[in-house]
Parts: structure tokens; C-alpha cells; sequence
């Protein structure tokens, strides 16, 4: 075949060059538009995630502090009108760290961070936040319960030397639209008495509330600054039962000052170590030996030490920080196998006596005999 020029034109060849087919300019730009979407999606959904809040809580391993030592500069325990002794070695009272409630939850980006990282745990918010509440009920919740714990640790140290120790009941907080508090009641105010009913202890106050039905009168006697006071108040439904409204605190009177400087801890958990403190600094000698011991539970005035939350993040933390030894609450036992740090050492105590004589026996390096979790107490 001729050209214009009389030179043969190339035959058409299947696959030569005269059959490709040029780029169709649809397709490419359809192509680029996909790749973008999803590039700006690998770049913007993350960073949304960073700031969506989601209703979870993050626990971590906390600071631990030494109840035998200072903070800001002041003994953790400070006693005068009685003689205390130097002691040496650490009573490391163990915390955990929380990020999240309902002012502060945290991003989805974090929550999916803490699936990853050692010793973190996420829980829903209702868990620790019921429906309701302010971050600021929690703190003022928490800041009682430490006081309380705090309380307790000094009257069960005091009434194991032998010291006289009297208690009596307070206000120690009020809840969102708090009967007792619309009525004239006040925080700080000692609960005398309940439609008659003497009040001792906090165990004294629930039945005798609980006796009348919710929108019924309960009479409420208080001790306010020495003065006697009597106030009326219509109680609330709380799950079909009454409710003043009231957070209690358990106080004491001691025979000489006694005030635990925790700083900004909250809750009750430290108790049991608070205890141990108190009476390692009223008596002669290093009740640790000088060893670095932790450890958490709650303790109450007749000196049960309690189960606690995040045991976990705490063997953790105390580790973190150096203690080989650690006191755990028997009741804690089924979180406590299976998760002990390498170079941890547990033992189980369900009272501060218990608790008093493990210390004892680290100190002497008479170990052997101290009981710890086993799969068989984590079940029963």
C-alpha cells in the first residue's frame, strides 16, 4: 500500500502500535478522585479521632508515696502530745491513675491507644460515673472517703496500742437535691439520732432510715459546733427505699493529735497502709526492718481490711518503683493471680493484724511462712 510520498505504508499489525489505545481521560481522573478520598481519609479520620470524647474511662499504674515519709515537705504522718519514734525503710500507699468522666472523657484515639499499652484497662463511664453525676460529686465523694479511710487507719493503730478512741458520725457530703440538705442540715454536722434511734456507728444509720418509706418525716437530731439541733426531713425514693441524701463520715476523737498529709489523693484505698504508719511511727524500732514494702486495702474501725479497684495498675506501679513486696487484701485475690509483676512478691492479709505481722516477718526475712494468692483462694 502507497503513501502519499509512494513509500508502502506498515501493515496493521495485531498489537503494533497502530491498535494501543490512548489513555481515556474519564477513567484517570475517576482514578486520582479515589485516591484522594482515601488519602484524606488515612489523614482525617484519625485526627477527628483524636478529639471525638467517648464515654469511657482509662485506668493506668498511679504514683505510689511512702506513708513514712514527707510530702511537701512535712511528715505523711504527724502526731503531737504523744512521743513517736525514727523508723527507716517505705510503707508505699499505691494509687492508680484515671483519665475520662463526664466533663472529661476521653478521645477514641486514646481509648484505641490504651487497648495497647501495659498495665491500662478501659471501662464504661457508668462504672465509675453514675448516670448524674458531676465530676465534682465524685471528688467530693472521693475526698470523703479518704478522710474516712484515714480516720479509721489512725483509731485501729491507736486502739492497738491500747489508747482510748471514741467515734461519732457525720455529714460528710450531700447529694444532688439532697432532702437532708433543703431541710437545714449541714456538712460537718454529727448524727446524734434518727427518729430516737441512737447513732454510733454509720452501720446504725441505714435501718434506721430505711424504716420509713420514701416522702415519709424522719427526725433528725444533730450535734452542730457543741449546739443540739433538731431538723424534719421529707425523705427521697431511692430505688423504692427512703434517702436523705447524705454522704456519711465516720470521725473519731483520740486522745492526742494525730493527721495523715496525703495530698491530693482521693478514695479509700490507702487505709490499711495508713494504719501500718501510724503504728510504726508510735513505737520503738523500724517495723519494715528498713525494706521496701507496698501494698492497698481498705480498713475499717474493727480493723477488716477491704477489697479495692485497680490492684492490677497498683502491683504495677509499686513495682515500677522499686518494692519487692507487696500486701494485698485476701478479697482481691482473683485479679491478683495471673498478674503479678516479675519480681513481685504478693501476700494476702484480710485484717490489719494480719497485715502487722507479714511487715513483721519481711522485716526478720522470715518469709517462707506468708500466704499469697493462689488460683485456689482467687476461686473461692
Amino acid at each position: 500500500m502507497s503513501d502519499g510520498d509512494g513509500q508502502l505504508s506498515p501493515p496493521n499489525v495485531p498489537g503494533g502500535p497502530a491498535d494501543e489505545e490512548a489513555p481515556d481521560p474519564r477513567r484517570t481522573s475517576r482514578l486520582s478522585k479515589i485516591v484522594f478520598v482515601v488519602a484524606v481519609l488515612v489523614i482525617v479520620v484519625p485526627a477527628i479521632a483524636a478529639f471525638i470524647p467517648v464515654p469511657y474511662v482509662i485506668l493506668g499504674p498511679g504514683p505510689v508515696t511512702n506513708v513514712l515519709g514527707t510530702s511537701d515537705g512535712k511528715p505523711i504522718v504527724q502526731v503531737s502530745g504523744h512521743d513517736t519514734y525514727p523508723t527507716t525503710g517505705t510503707l508505699d500507699f499505691t494509687t492508680i491513675s484515671m483519665r475520662g468522666g463526664p466533663e472529661s472523657q476521653p478521645s477514641a484515639l486514646e481509648v484505641v491507644g490504651a487497648l495497647v499499652r501495659r498495665g491500662e484497662e478501659i471501662h464504661k463511664q457508668s462504672e465509675y460515673f453514675p448516670e448524674g453525676t458531676t465530676n465534682q460529686q465524685i471528688q467530693d465523694e472521693n475526698a470523703a472517703a479518704m478522710t474516712d479511710s484515714q480516720q479509721e487507719a489512725i483509731a485501729i493503730a491507736l486502739t492497738e496500742l491500747g489508747e482510748p478512741v471514741t467515734q461519732k458520725v457525720t455529714i460528710g457530703a450531700f447529694a444532688t437535691n439532697s432532702a437532708a440538705e433543703k431541710a437545714g442540715l449541714k456538712k460537718g454536722d454529727q448524727i446524734v439520732a434518727i427518729d430516737g434511734h441512737r447513732i454510733v456507728t454509720v452501720d446504725d444509720v441505714r435501718p434506721a432510715v430505711t424504716a420509713k418509706k420514701p416522702g415519709q418525716i424522719e427526725r433528725i437530731e444533730v450535734r452542730r459546733g457543741g449546739k443540739a439541733m433538731t431538723f424534719d426531713v421529707v425523705t427521697t425514693d431511692n430505688d423504692g427505699t427512703a434517702a436523705l441524701g447524705v454522704y456519711l463520715s465516720l470521725s473519731f476523737t483520740f486522745p492526742f493529735s494525730v493527721r495523715i498529709n496525703a495530698g491530693d489523693v482521693g478514695g479509700p484505698s490507702a487505709g490499711m497502709m495508713f494504719s501500718l504508719g501510724v503504728y510504726d511511727v508510735l513505737t520503738p524500732g523500724a517495723l519494715t526492718g528498713g525494706q521496701r514494702i507496698a501494698g492497698t486495702g481498705t480498713i475499717d474501725y474493727e480493723g477488716h481490711v477491704g477489697a479495692i479497684g485497680g490492684i492490677q495498675q497498683k502491683m504495677i506501679g509499686a513495682r515500677r518503683d522499686g518494692a519487692s513486696w507487696f500486701i494485698a487484701p485476701t478479697s482481691n485475690c482473683n485479679e491478683v493471680v495471673g498478674h503479678v509483676p516479675s519480681g513481685l512478691h504478693v501476700v494476702k492479709v484480710a485484717t490489719f493484724t494480719e497485715a502487722r505481722t507479714a511487715v513483721v516477718d519481711i522485716a526478720k526475712h522470715d518469709t517462707s511462712g506468708l500466704p499469697t494468692c493462689t488460683a485456689a483462694t482467687s476461686s473461692a
